[in-house]
């Protein structure tokens, strides 16, 4: 799968967003080695601490279906003009699984820059540090 195509992925993941209170629609999807492709959306709740970013659920949904590793790159796709980056909470939860995934970091327009999570997160906090 082209980088491109992971982020229209990313991008068709809009339509499934629970933004009432934001406006703010955002989509992910993350392949694995294998091809596999997870996809998330935000999900807002009116008590905002109980909100859920889109990488978050697309993590969430892959290691739920026991895939814990592996993971080649994850698009994140907003609807602004503005390049959609990881928030805090969304990298460390990256972090966990795949120190060094590369993140295509998207427009609405599709455009997109990638970087690894490593770069986002240097001195990231992971499993490797509680040994």
């Amino acid at each position: 799968m082209t980088d491109q195509e992971l982020v229209k992925k990313a991008l068709a993941m809009h339509q499934f967003s629970y933004v009432p209170y934001s406006g703010f629609p955002v989509g992910a999807a993350l392949l694995t080695q294998e091809g596999r492709v997870f996809t998330g959306c935000n999900v807002e709740n009116a008590a905002y601490g109980s909100t859920i970013c889109a990488e978050r659920t697309a993590i969430v949904k892959a290691v739920s279906e026991g895939c814990r590793e592996g993971w080649e790159a994850i698009a994140i796709a907003g609807k602004g003009e503005d390049f959609c980056w990881p928030c805090g909470a969304c990298r460390q939860m990256l972090y966990e699984f795949a120190p060094d995934l590369r993140v295509l970091a998207a427009r609405g327009d599709g455009q997109y820059i990638a970087l690894r999570l490593s770069e986002l997160l240097p001195h990231g906090f992971g499993p490797k540090s509680l040994e």
